[in-house]
């Protein structure tokens, strides 16, 4: 998937994945009801810092906090924006 946007410095563009609409039980989870993904895929990554190379890189599945990032529309389709420290791990 090829973005327009280059995201600067240590800064990464993460697309969530969708929040999850039924339970291992099989019951369905009503929209208000759902709480926000804290999982998605990277799509861009940033050069990094001049003292620090980026870890991640685009293609891994990162967890990431639940207030973490700035949400981005971008050609219809949602996106984060966030630093690299803003990721917890690499799934």
């Amino acid at each position: 998937m090829a973005l327009k946007i280059q995201p600067l410095s240590d800064r990464v563009v993460v697309a969530p994945q969708e929040a999850e609409t039924k339970t291992a039980s099989g019951l369905y989870i009503p929209d208000s009801a759902k709480e926000k993904p804290q999982q998605g895929k990277v799509v861009a990554v940033g050069k990094g810092k001049k003292d620090h190379d980026m870890t991640v890189k685009v293609g891994d599945m990162v967890l990431y906090g639940k207030y973490s990032g700035s949400e981005l529309k971008l050609d219809g389709s949602d996106y984060l924006i966030m630093r690299e420290d803003d990721i917890l791990a690499i799934v």
